[in-house]
C-alpha cells in the first residue's frame, strides 16, 4: 500500500473550528464519493488538537508551528494510484477535491507527500 499524505494548514480567514468543521462534514463526505473514481482504498482525516501538549514537544525539539491536520489517502499500489491520472473520472475528482480543498486550504504553507508505510511494532492487534 502506498499513500498520499496531506500535512495541512487552514487559511488563516477560518477560525480552527469552523475549518475542522467544513474538513470533516463537507470536504470528507465529497472525498468519499469520489473512493471509486479514484480507486483510493482508504481516507482518514487527523485533526489537531491539544496544541497546549503539542507546543512542548515541538519546543523540546526546536520545531516550527504545528499543522491543522493531516489527511491520508491509500491506494493498493503506486500503479494504481498513478492510473488515477489516466482516467476522465479520476481527472475530474481530481479537479473537484482540489477546488473544494482552495476553500479551506492555504496550499501554500501546506505538504504533500506520498509515502510506504513501514511498520515497527502495532499494538493494538
Amino acid at each position: 500500500m502506498v499513500k498520499l499524505v496531506f500535512a495541512i494548514r487552514r487559511r488563516k480567514e477560518l477560525s480552527e473550528a469552523d475549518f475542522h468543521q467544513y474538513w470533516l462534514t463537507r470536504h470528507g463526505p465529497l472525498v468519499r464519493t469520489f473512493a471509486e473514481a479514484m480507486r483510493a482504498s482508504r481516507y482518514v482525516q487527523s485533526h489537531t488538537i491539544s496544541e497546549d501538549i503539542g507546543l512542548v514537544f515541538r519546543k523540546a525539539r526546536g520545531m516550527k508551528d504545528t499543522y491543522d491536520g493531516v489527511a491520508e489517502v491509500w491506494w493498493d499500489s503506486l500503479e494504481v494510484m498513478t492510473a488515477l491520472g489516466g482516467s476522465a473520472q479520476g481527472l475530474d475528482a481530481a479537479r473537484a477535491l482540489m477546488q473544494d480543498e482552495g476553500k479551506f486550504i492555504d496550499f501554500e504553507n501546506s505538504a504533500m507527500f506520498i509515502t510506504e508505510e513501514h511498520e515497527i511494532f502495532n499494538r493494538t492487534k
